[in-house]
């Protein structure tokens, strides 16, 4: 991170670890925030040159954003999948089921997502039209990875989808592992990571001290975990895992492209945010 700060005109001050964090904080501000706002896919992008972009790499490699790492544990009481953009969704699905098909014993998975709309190149992806959400991209995911065909229960708010909206689904398959698909209701403009995961404990009433693993895409794995372990560990005092998904381990045209220098500058500045939040939490 010293490095990272120089190379962009900065030094790191020696500093305790709050106003470290929140020096970051405003720094990331003003050199890595290329969303302003905006979603992820949104953002646009940046690109340095060659020695600059090395740098940034083995930055965001040294810091969690690159390695997948498999789970540590033989078992997990639950197993949360984040949702995405579409692609997100169903390779974070089908790697869910790759790892408990390869042995990890769950009692529980969930997918947690939003009613936030498909953008057009999503829809193309998910082969449909008209009104769709991150939540459609995360059932058809759970679905095609696991095998399954209908929810046996599906709950939720009434009317169109609205930041406020919810949806809970659940799937019970005889002798295997319930899978549940939710739609967090917003705090804001739409459900963001910190959303799913407060409703996700509240439908679910999670018991203190579960054991979790949340699967995601390596280079959100720092400041979702963050995230994750603010949040659950202050609500049911659950012992909170974060694994990054092994491409190399999906189907050939499931793979994505490596994500860009500015990319990886964007979230870097996410993980120092969440870490910021986390350490405020503990105070």
């Amino acid at each position: 991170m010293r490095a990272l700060v120089a190379a962009f005109g900065g030094v790191l001050p020696d500093l305790a670890t709050g106003p470290l964090l929140e020096w970051l904080d405003e720094f990331s501000a003003l050199h890595w925030d290329f969303r302003n706002g905006a979603e992820r896919f949104e953002a646009r992008d940046w690109d340095g040159a060659p020695e600059l972009n090395a740098l940034v790499l083995d930055s965001a490699r040294a810091l969690g954003l690159v390695v997948p790492r498999a789970p540590a544990r033989d078992g997990y009481d639950h197993l949360l999948v984040l949702g995405g953009l579409t692609a997100a969704c169903l390779q974070r699905t089908a790697y869910a089921a790759l790892v408990i098909a390869g042995g990890l014993t769950v009692g529980e998975v969930a997918a947690l997502g939003s009613f936030r709309p498909l953008n057009p190149a999503e829809l193309a992806r998910l082969g449909a039209d008209g009104d769709r959400y991150e939540v459609d991209a995360l059932d058809l995911g759970v679905r095609e990875a696991f095998g399954l065909a209908t929810p046996s229960t599906r709950r939720g708010s009434e009317g169109p989808p609205a930041p406020e909206s919810w949806r809970h689904d659940t799937y019970e398959p005889a002798g295997r592992t319930p899978v549940h698909v939710l739609a967090a209701p917003a705090s804001g403009h739409r459900a963001n990571t910190a959303d799913t995961y407060e409703f996700w404990a509240d439908r679910l009433r999670v018991q203190p001290g579960s054991t979790v693993l949340i699967v995601t895409t390596p280079i959100y794995v720092p400041f979702q975990h963050g995230d994750a372990v603010r949040i659950l560990s202050g609500i049911a005092g659950c012992h909170v895992e974060t694994v990054g998904l092994d491409q190399d381990r999906l189907a050939p045209g499931m793979r994505g492209e490596p994500f860009s220098p500015g990319r990886h500058l964007q979230e870097i500045r996410s993980a120092i945010r969440s870490m910021h939040r986390l350490y405020e939490s503990a105070r």
